[in-house]
């Protein structure tokens, strides 16, 4: 396939899902069909399936794109500082700054659903959340690792390490949760330094 055809494809695919985001955040998931997004872009629905072949694969290339800019966003900061508690604080930070800003993405996404949308609709947030689960715990994993080789935190097995990484994670599920209940997002820092200082105590030598 000659490289303008590439490029090309490229850009009508980065269309479609631009305008299937803007539209599952205006609308929801489940009002949205394979119709609107082809509207959308201008172009007809079977122009549509030759890239996707149903309005799941649109969102699953959504959310790929969602979890790939997350992680990303934590990985730079994670490698603009130095020390292993400076790294475990970026991570913390960063990561419920970033779902703070994708909030606006993600809230209406359940909007007009019956029960049983809802309940597959959770089944796929389960397995979205396992996936950013495994590839955030590799880079704390990679932190952790680093520490341990530079000789700034005690050192530990791969199984310690994992219940460490869940721990973690945990609590950052759990303190997101809270503030978004709350809609209180302003107490982010001063509780990360906590949770990080804490942390901390128990690794260094």
């Amino acid at each position: 396939m000659p490289d303008s055809l590439i490029v090309k494809e490229d850009i009508i695919q980065e269309k479609i899902l631009l305008a299937a985001k803007g539209l599952f955040q205006a609308h929801g998931l489940h009002k949205v069909t394979m119709d609107d997004v082809a509207r959308a872009i201008g172009k007809g629905r079977s122009s549509l399936y030759y890239y996707y072949k149903s309005k799941d694969e649109i969102f699953d290339a959504v959310m790929a794109i969602e979890m790939a800019e997350m992680l990303a966003a934590i990985a730079r900061a994670v490698d603009r500082v130095l020390t292993v508690e400076q790294k475990l604080n970026a991570f913390c930070v960063t990561k419920l700054m970033v779902i703070q800003e994708k909030r606006s993405f993600y809230s209406p996404l359940d909007a007009g659903m019956d029960a049983n949308a809802l309940s597959d609709f959770n089944k796929m947030k389960v397995t979205y959340h396992d996936l950013i689960m495994k590839q955030e715990g590799a880079l704390l994993d990679r932190i952790l690792t680093d520490g341990i080789e530079k000789a700034e935190i005690v050192d530990m097995n791969e199984k310690k390490r994992q219940i460490l990484i869940f721990v973690l994670l945990s609590s950052l599920h759990g303190i997101k949760r809270e503030m978004v209940m709350k809609n209180n997002f302003k107490d982010i820092e001063p509780a990360i330094n906590t949770l990080t200082e804490v942390v901390m105590n128990g690794l260094k030598k």
